[in-house]
């Protein structure tokens, strides 16, 4: 039986020819061929074959008409060009800006207190209609609010109160806009109890809860109560008319 290796021997003449003989009619439509030498002792040719029917995408309405003429250089419309794309940077980033500012005003605004809220957030008190000497009790913001006409007396007692006598030191000034006038939030400092205006051993006002006393200027002068009584942020319309929020 015939080897391999002679069968190869016999046939490597025929088989040498039969590659290197190719037709290049029937690769011409798709094919370019670049003609070598494959074997410079047997005189043999080599064929190297490449696609050319590959279709390159046409760019050419993407591009700027002034970089689309390949005989021309593209540093002559250097500096438009950059003032082109530095003016649409700069339009661009005004609009994003604009339109995230707008945005965020948006939703900040949705969540802010509506109308209605806002009225119920202030309260006008007529004050020709509290004698002088009592203190009248209203509602605000669901929280007792103690507007007191003080007398003469009531006066020149809180100013001149010891600061060193006060557990959390005030002078009466700094808590009127008006000595005449104290508006203090109706809710003791010690619990959240309800005070009791026109009572007390000071005079102003007395929790009896857990016997806070406070005098005319809602400060604490006895009981557990830490602090005075808040004063709201109020202003004077006029001499008889206070808005308090």
């Amino acid at each position: 039986m015939m080897s391999i290796a002679a069968r190869r021997g016999a046939l490597s003449s025929c088989l040498q020819s039969t590659k290197h003989t190719l037709n290049a009619s029937v690769f011409a439509p798709r094919l370019v061929k670049d003609v070598l030498p494959a074997d410079p002792a047997q005189g043999a040719v080599g064929v190297r074959l490449a696609h050319t029917d590959i279709k390159v995408p046409d760019f050419s309405d993407y591009r700027r008409p002034d970089v689309q003429d390949p005989n021309k250089s593209s540093r002559d419309s250097y500096e438009a060009r950059k003032t082109f794309s530095y003016l649409m940077t700069g339009a661009t980033a005004v609009v994003s800006v604009y339109t995230a500012k707008t945005l965020v005003t948006q939703f900040v605004s949705t969540m802010s207190a509506s109308a209605d809220v806002l009225a119920l957030s202030k309260i006008e008190v007529k004050l020709s209609e509290i004698p002088e000497g009592k203190n009248i009790t209203f509602k605000w913001r669901g929280k007792p609010l103690f507007v007191r006409h003080r007398t003469e007396k009531e006066i020149a007692t809180e100013e001149g109160v010891n600061m060193a006598d006060l557990r959390d030191p005030q002078h009466d000034k700094e808590r009127v806009i008006h000595p005449k006038w104290i508006v203090v939030i109706g809710v003791c400092t010690h619990l959240g109890c309800v005070p009791i205006s026109n009572a007390g051993e000071y005079g102003g006002y007395y929790c009896p809860c857990h016997g806070s006393h406070y005098d005319a200027s809602g400060r604490v002068r006895k009981g557990p109560a830490p602090l005075n009584l808040e004063v709201p942020f109020y202003e004077f319309l006029d001499d008889d008319t206070i808005v308090v929020g």
